[in-house]
């Protein structure tokens, strides 16, 4: 199937684009990679009248430490950017293990994390991991730029927390209070599918305590959960196992799975304790990125 008709602008500055999107109202959508809309429209399930195409805005291709240790990801960096990363491999273990995960190589070579974010799929693997993460989604619009927490940038299946005409331009995840440790394990039919379950963990250390616990979950709900009630029976404890063992199952509590051809919701619940256990246990041995397809 076309996509319908629809009229295409490639503006050469953020501010022009922020104007095509205004004068389009809600009929304009943002193309960064392509990989979620382009699909979309040809399948007519999205069918909108102007289509701005970000790519003349080069600035916007970056991922980078601020001298804090803040790390930001532009709109238009792709996957695979991520995937080659040192600066990821060397600071950022749950995003370094996810990064590879991310679909295949040839959606890596051209989608974007802050794409991928804004798409908001609650089978998409980015949004567990800046959630669990504490990150943030940067706005510019006509009235400015703003910051919004992850926690509150996914409002629904599909679904952001972006004006119609603000533009997406970077994530940020907030500097480490600690050691970083994590990781993000996913459950998929086959290479490269979408996640029948994927687990995201992110903690920091100060000695054997842990300072900062976040734990989001993909796939097992109507959007990217927050599993905080998990994350907060880790925070001030050292990982043992009954610590760990207690947020795996408040994480499985969490989950809102539903029984469908890929598995039963009894299935789903299992493995998002497994994973959460896996990589805990993991974390708890040593620092590092625990990556692991399932199938």
């Amino acid at each position: 199937m076309y996509p319908s008709r629809f009229r295409y602008e490639a503006p050469r500055s953020l501010d022009e684009a922020i104007q095509l999107l205004h004068d389009g109202g809600g009929d304009a959508k943002v193309l960064a990679g392509g990989q979620s809309l382009v699909p979309l429209m040809k399948l007519r399930f999205a069918m909108p009248e102007l289509v701005v195409d970000i790519n003349n805005l080069p600035w916007l291709d970056y991922h980078r430490a601020d001298a804090d240790g803040t790390l930001r990801v532009g709109a238009l960096t792709r996957h695979a950017d991520l995937e080659r990363s040192e600066l990821l491999r060397g600071s950022q273990p749950t995003m370094a293990a996810a990064a590879p995960l991310i679909a295949d190589p040839i959606v890596r070579n051209r989608g974007t994390l802050v794409g991928s974010l804004c798409h908001a799929d609650p089978q998409g693997d980015w949004a567990s991991v800046v959630l669990a993460l504490g990150g943030s989604v940067v706005a510019q619009g006509p009235r400015g730029r703003r910051s919004i927490p992850m926690a509150r940038f996914v409002t629904g299946p599909f679904e952001n927390a972006l004006e119609p005409d603000e533009v997406a331009i970077e994530a940020v995840i907030p500097a480490a209070r600690g050691t970083r440790a994590g990781g993000y394990l996913k459950l998929e039919r086959r290479v490269g599918d979408f996640a029948t379950v994927g687990v995201a963990v992110a903690i920091e250390r100060s000695g054997d305590i842990v300072s900062r616990a976040g734990i989001a979950l993909t796939g097992v709900g109507g959007s990217t959960i927050g599993a905080t009630d998990a994350a907060a029976a880790l925070t001030g404890k050292p990982l043992t196992p009954e610590t760990i063992s207690a947020a795996a199952d408040l994480a499985a509590q969490a989950a809102r799975p539903r029984t469908d051809h890929r598995g039963s919701a009894e299935y789903k619940r299992h493995m998002v304790r497994t994973f959460v256990e896996r990589i805990l246990t993991r974390a708890s041995g040593h620092e590092g990125a625990s990556a692991e397809r399932a199938a």
